[in-house]
């Protein structure tokens, strides 16, 4: 497993956790200092887990907004906490992260296994078809058909 993929998934299992805690900035520290170390001991530099949690908790206002534009049927509060996290990440990745790092496919690529693995049945698909929503709004497709 790649460094970033392990801490975008550490991440998703803090910013779970501080969700379910009805978002208490005062356990923030601790939370993520035992997920840090309790699934990412190995990991060298946790500077990533770091910024993708507090970066996301920022925007998570503007992260909403858009997933409640991108899934009109679907509330952001009744989505579940797992698949609202991980679209939180996606999101982040995809619209504010430095596209030389994290390349909008690998943002959503990434996203959707996450998703895969920690969410529901559907979470892949339902992560796939609000991210992808996004990226095609953003003018992504037009984009890669004009890198070809």
């Amino acid at each position: 497993m790649s460094s970033r993929h392990l801490a975008r998934s550490v991440a998703l299992q803090a910013l779970y956790e501080w969700d379910f805690k009805n978002m208490n900035l005062e356990l923030l520290p601790e939370i993520l200092k035992r997920n840090e170390h309790e699934f990412a001991f190995d990991l060298q530099d946790t500077g990533y887990i770091d910024e993708l949690v507090h970066k996301v908790i920022e925007h998570r206002g503007q992260l909403d907004k858009i997933i409640e534009k991108a899934a009109p049927l679907w509330p952001v509060d009744q989505i579940s906490i797992i698949d609202r996290n991980i679209l939180r990440i996606g999101l982040y990745e995809l619209l504010y992260a430095k596209k030389d790092e994290v390349p909008p496919k690998v943002a959503i690529n990434e996203a959707i296994e996450i998703a895969k693995n920690f969410g529901g049945e559907n979470s892949g698909k339902f992560v796939n078809g609000v991210l992808g929503t996004v990226f095609r709004e953003m003018g992504g497709e037009e984009k890669q058909s004009e890198d070809k």
